[in-house]
């Protein structure tokens, strides 16, 4: 078999797999609300020679030679995020979402102060302040959560636990929270206590950046993201200010200074929980960064929104609870207790009609995380394959049949056929011809 990428393999074994995977992607059907199909450019330019280069520290600011070149993709990256966000500063080493939190508590807290983030099972994130991640062993982590009677954040209770514990940060954001979010209020109920505030927008983040949601860099102190959501980028992660400051809580760099917030940033990332910067992610981010500037990518944004509200329809027309009743951004959440299915049960059955979504927990579930009550739907893929609302309805209607007959194996199979014909319309990466070699 010829692959794709380069011209000539010797490893058939891992390139057979590689081709395995690009034809998953193509036949199937992909509802998880965190994973989006970046551009043809994105992938050449995490496949490419910049892998090769050590280039600890920053641009400018070099422990090795020969970084002239990479000093200058990096700047490129930097400069296209901050005109993105209107952002004064920011780090785009970060590998991952989980590490620029990390960074952000490493450069602000210190070990056993008090935050106050969404619950996990609430909708929240592990580095939120989960006890089995790293940010609820090392810190005080405290929790607010949704209201049951609308599913929408509890300001309330997070004010009213803000002014009884006195936390140093609060963190907003989410991994399940189809609304949008009051950052004026949180930051004002963070200003009343004293508190820093960081908003996570991993998920939003792309439709922020073209104003379809709520600002959050007026009102909090720090922004992180990852890069490969709804911003369509390769996976990894960012930080950003709109305003540096320096840090109200004495927090010293290694020499016992005082430092602003952007420098005490930086050495958080590098050397504090990285080391050397993968260069061709960064490549890659400056790719998807110049493709978020453009007039497209403003399209685009505006039809993950208008596929979600129509997906969102769908599913209430056939008598699905969705959490909060709808959704403002690319996800809904769906408590699946009125059909007596499990979330695990669901993601597994859709798995074996190509349509791949993920179980997840939903507020106040009786279920345990591994099996939860819930299922997580997002049209960020979807949309990026060009899909419209006119397409929702005959994808829930897939959905919805295999979800009837959960235990009939050939009604699945069926659907699995569908797909696979309804998903040939939308040609996933053109560019690479199914079986032959791609001279990129």
């Amino acid at each position: 078999m010829l692959h794709y990428f380069w011209p000539m393999q010797k490893d058939i074994q891992l390139f057979d797999l590689l081709h395995k995977e690009l034809e998953r992607q193509r036949n199937g059907i992909e509802l998880i609300a965190s994973e989006n199909f970046t551009s043809y450019q994105v992938i050449q330019a995490m496949g490419s020679v910049p892998t090769n280069k050590y280039a600890e520290g920053y641009p400018g600011k070099r422990f090795y030679g020969g970084c002239e070149v990479i000093d200058e993709i990096e700047s490129l990256a930097i400069d296209r995020l901050k005109k993105i966000f209107n952002a004064s500063w920011a780090n785009v080493q970060p590998h991952s979402g989980a590490q620029a939190n990390t960074a952000v508590f490493l450069a602000c807290l210190k070990p056993g102060d008090k935050i106050l983030g969404l619950d996990l099972s609430m909708g929240g994130h592990l580095t939120h302040g989960s006890p089995a991640n790293f940010s609820g062993k090392y810190y005080q982590a405290l929790s607010y959560g949704v209201k049951k009677e609308t599913g929408t954040i509890d300001y309330d209770h997070m004010e009213a636990t803000a002014k009884a514990e006195r936390p140093k940060m609060i963190i907003c954001g989410a991994s399940a929270y189809s609304r949008d979010w009051d950052y004026k209020r949180i930051r004002a109920i963070a200003d009343s206590v004293g508190a820093l505030v960081l908003a996570d927008i991993a998920h939003p983040a792309g439709l922020i950046a073209k104003g379809l949601l709520n600002d959050p860099f007026e009102h909090c102190h720090f922004v992180s993201s990852t890069t490969h959501k709804t911003l369509r980028g390769p996976r990894g992660g960012i930080i950003m200010m709109r305003h540096d400051f320096d840090n109200p809580f004495g927090v010293k760099d290694p020499k016992g200074n005082i430092r602003p917030m952007s420098a005490l940033l930086d050495l958080a990332v590098f050397p504090g929980i990285q080391g050397g910067p993968l260069e061709h992610i960064i490549a890659a981010k400056a790719v998807a960064f110049g493709e978020v500037l453009t007039d497209e990518y403003t399209v685009y944004a505006k039809q993950v929104i208008a596929n979600a509200q129509a997906m969102a329809k769908s599913f209430v027309k056939r008598g699905y609870d969705l959490i909060s009743n709808g959704t403002d951004n690319h996800l809904m959440l769906i408590d699946l207790r009125n059909k007596n299915i499990t979330g695990k049960k669901a993601q597994e059955t859709l798995d074996k009609a190509h349509i791949t979504l993920n179980k997840n927990a939903v507020p106040f579930d009786d279920k345990s995380p591994f099996i939860t009550s819930g299922i997580r739907v997002g049209v960020p893929a979807i949309t990026t394959r060009g899909l419209k609302e006119v397409h929702m309805e005959p994808i829930v209607e897939m959905i919805d049949t295999v979800l009837n007959n959960i235990d009939n194996n050939s009604k699945i199979e069926v659907v699995k056929e569908e797909v696979h014909e309804f998903m040939k319309e939308f040609p996933l990466y053109p560019e690479i011809e199914a079986g032959e070699v791609a001279t990129a």
